[in-house]
């Protein structure tokens, strides 16, 4: 189908899920006929405003920017068509780089004159699998042979002005979060009963809802986050956009997703970041009684080239006792490009938890959990997991890129996945941007269990999908 013909229709399902907001009128100079003989011309409606939004970025006849301001290293990366220009850490927006997105339902709002901003994406997903009911530990995609909502999600953020280092900013994010891929998201004490007692394929869970504060005068920047966020180590989120695939490596399957606490980010100099906080362990509100205080600390180095960063976290750490994802998890990233058009992504972690119930023991796992296969006639022991990724990543356009991933997983006691083997997959990806708003992720995937069989509830040792998402921003 032709965009020309695509757009209209994608406008006249955004202009019913949002509402009509009047714009001002804006001023016009000319030497002819005076205002009294010629009528003011009316300022265009929401719709209007928003179909020329995307007509613009479609066609690529959008008045260009200008560059926004940074202080540090330059960016390593373009985006698009990667999902980011610089190599990531959590817990912070990118202190030195300014807010520089211009968003379509915004633009139509207000012009995008504000610092609020109001925007998100949909995200339908469609698969075709070897199993024949779940992809499991495959993810996002866990449901096999579906076309599904994987995500809609709106934010409404504030990010804290951290280029200039003159006055104490602030800023703040709440998510909207609602689809299939809630069953990744969700943290016990929040909406968690959609999943954990009714086991719903859809749901809604407000994933991200926290406050910052940057302080100019503390090194080179201080950022500090309070509230619900993603789990600060790694590759990968739940966020799609923030990915390079639509599926996940299963490194990411099993790990912790959000954290609830404090946490203080500090770029010490242009090369080095550290951070460090406190939150109520992996997956859980402050208020349930899996709550414990855990520490968060990590540390990321930029060589002055900016063609590698180190990535080092220790996250979740208290005594490791069992409970809801108390996961003690250390985890190392390391980003390296390759000259122009290549660059690499690689993870590694190691995860446990002490006095996990066994599967043969008389002790029941909490609701949500899986236990551990222990050696007979004991009654808990220690689960633990390690696990490898790597991206290999190659721009082709700015508008294009494809992806490899090759990804390692033991799960040495079964306690994430419920089954108690290695596994490895090979995913081939392609992404296709069409201008700044619209992505295509069509990919191929090859699984496979070495001990027993764990795919399609325990059915299979082997699993070939074949998968696409498209991720409409708005």
């Amino acid at each position: 189908m032709k965009l020309q013909h695509l757009h209209r229709s994608s406008i006249a399902l955004l202009c019913f899920l949002f509402p009509l907001v009047p714009a001002h009128a804006q001023q016009k100079t000319s030497e002819a006929p005076s205002a009294a003989s010629v009528p003011a011309p009316e300022a265009a409606s929401f719709p209007k405003r928003l179909e020329e939004f995307y007509h613009q970025d479609w066609t690529g006849t959008a008045p260009a920017s200008p560059a926004a301001p940074r202080r540090g290293l330059p960016s390593p990366l373009s985006s698009p068509p990667f999902p980011s220009s610089d190599w990531s850490y959590g817990g912070s927006p990118t202190i030195g780089e300014s807010d520089g997105n211009v968003y379509p339902l915004q633009t139509a709002i207000n012009g995008a004159n504000g610092r609020v901003k109001v925007y998100g994406w949909a995200e339908p997903t469609a698969n075709v699998s070897t199993s024949r009911d779940r992809n499991y530990p495959e993810t996002n995609d866990i449901y096999s042979n579906r076309v599904e909502l994987g995500q809609m999600v709106v934010y409404v953020e504030r990010l804290p002005d951290s280029v200039q280092r003159d006055h104490v900013d602030w800023g703040f994010h709440l998510t909207s979060f609602f689809g299939t891929d809630y069953r990744s998201t969700t943290n016990k004490g929040y909406f968690s009963s959609q999943l954990l007692d009714h086991n719903r394929q859809y749901g809604f869970d407000p994933v991200l809802e926290y406050v910052d504060l940057y302080v100019p005068h503390v090194a080179k920047g201080m950022n500090v986050r309070a509230g619900r966020f993603i789990s600060i180590p790694g590759i990968e989120a739940q966020l799609t956009p923030n990915n390079y695939m639509f599926s996940h490596s299963l490194l990411y399957a099993v790990d912790p997703f959000t954290d609830t606490g404090v946490l203080a980010t500090i770029q010490v100099n242009d090369q080095w970041v550290v951070q460090a906080g406190v939150s109520a362990s992996h997956d859980v509100a402050i208020w349930t009684p899996d709550a414990k205080p855990s520490f968060m600390g990590c540390v990321s180095y930029t060589t002055k080239s900016v063609n590698d960063n180190f990535y080092l976290c220790a996250n979740g750490i208290n005594d490791g006792t069992y409970a809801f994802n108390n996961l003690q998890m250390y985890d190392g990233t390391w980003y390296h490009k390759i000259g122009k058009k290549w660059h690499t992504a690689t993870e590694i972690y190691s995860m446990y938890q002490r006095n996990v119930p066994s599967v043969n023991g008389s002790i029941v796992a909490e609701k949500g959990t899986n236990g551990a296969n222990c050696r007979q006639g004991l009654q808990t022991c220690l689960a633990p997991e390690w696990a490898f990724t790597n991206y290999i990543n190659r721009e082709l356009t700015g508008h294009d890129f494809v992806s490899f991933r090759s990804d390692f997983l033991n799960d040495k006691k079964g306690q994430r996945t419920g089954y108690a083997t290695k596994y490895n997959e090979g995913t081939l990806m392609y992404s296709h941007w069409v201008g700044t708003t619209v992505q295509v992720r069509p990919e191929i995937r090859f699984d496979h269990a070495w001990d027993r069989r764990s795919y399609d509830n325990g059915t299979r040792t082997n699993q070939f999908t074949i998968a696409t998402d498209v991720v409409f921003h708005f």
